[in-house]
């Protein structure tokens, strides 16, 4: 997915995130960014697994994104460290070198190239948008049927981008975090949230209260929902290496490894 990002943020998780594990710069080991609060492409959890891997000396990230990070790891023969950010510091560390690739649900778009390199898409979903069980926007099909209502994204996102799209809509202010989003949803300050579909499927599936909206074909965002790997802009030796990897997991098995997170997700996110 999608996604830009907050000064302070990025000076605080700069200084605290990741442990000294997650800072280590043995040429053999592959250190990965993500917020590891994007269910299911990433999230937190306390227990360890056979698909998570730690992010402190008590935390584990697991996910999608984990997934796919351990097997292109495996196939360029480097260790993977997970390195848990806040979204708006993951490009600011691919840039000073703090990690060596971004696989957070990120977009390639024009602004990013500017900054980074991106591999080819390694998933592509659609745009949806959440709204509560008993809300009558339950049965829209057409996203101008959402205007007069208030819609709400996740800062510097695609997902806040898009809302522009809908004549007339009340644009609430982003928040940083899904998971803050899905409270302002629950508590009647918002009445829909943009989400790419497996993120939709994942809140609804921790949250019974909430259901998906999807629109009708032509009738929906105009939006690229494919995410991409990000590397740093002239490391062409890793792009190559990573690209090769991800050439080499076909469309079935990352089929398969989605529909295995959001089953293996949690069932509330902290």
């Amino acid at each position: 997915m999608k996604r830009i990002l907050t000064a302070l943020l990025v000076l605080m998780l700069f200084g605290c995130a990741g442990g000294a594990s997650n800072n280590n710069t043995d040429d053999n080991t592959l250190r990965i960014g993500m917020e590891c609060n994007y269910a299911p492409f990433n999230w937190t959890q306390v227990e360890a697994s056979d698909t998570a891997l730690p992010i402190s000396s008590v935390d584990f990230c697991d996910g999608y994104d984990v997934q796919i990070a351990r097997m292109i790891g495996e196939a360029i023969g480097r260790e993977v460290s997970i390195v848990k950010l806040d979204w708006d510091s993951l490009i600011p560390a691919l840039d000073n070198g703090q990690i060596d690739l971004v696989i957070a649900g990120m977009t390639d778009t024009p602004e990013r190239r500017e900054s980074v390199d991106f591999t080819t898409p390694y998933y592509e979903s659609q745009m949806v948008v959440v709204v509560r069980g008993d809300s009558e926007l339950t049965s829209v099909t057409d996203i101008q049927q959402l205007s007069g209502y208030k819609v709400l994204g996740q800062i510097n996102t695609t997902y806040d981008e898009i809302i522009d799209q809908i004549n007339g809509v009340e644009h609430l202010t982003p928040l940083a975090t899904y998971p803050r989003m899905v409270l302002s949803l629950q508590s009647g300050e918002a009445d829909a949230l943009t989400a790419e579909l497996p993120v939709a499927v994942g809140v609804v599936s921790a949250n019974p209260d909430l259901a998906i909206v999807y629109f009708d074909e032509g009738h929906g965002f105009d939006v690229d929902t494919s995410v991409s790997i990000a590397v740093k802009k002239g490391n062409t030796d890793l792009l190559n290496s990573v690209q090769s990897a991800l050439d080499g997991i076909d469309e079935d098995a990352r089929l398969q490894l989605m529909l295995d997170a959001t089953n293996r997700q949690p069932a509330v996110e902290e």
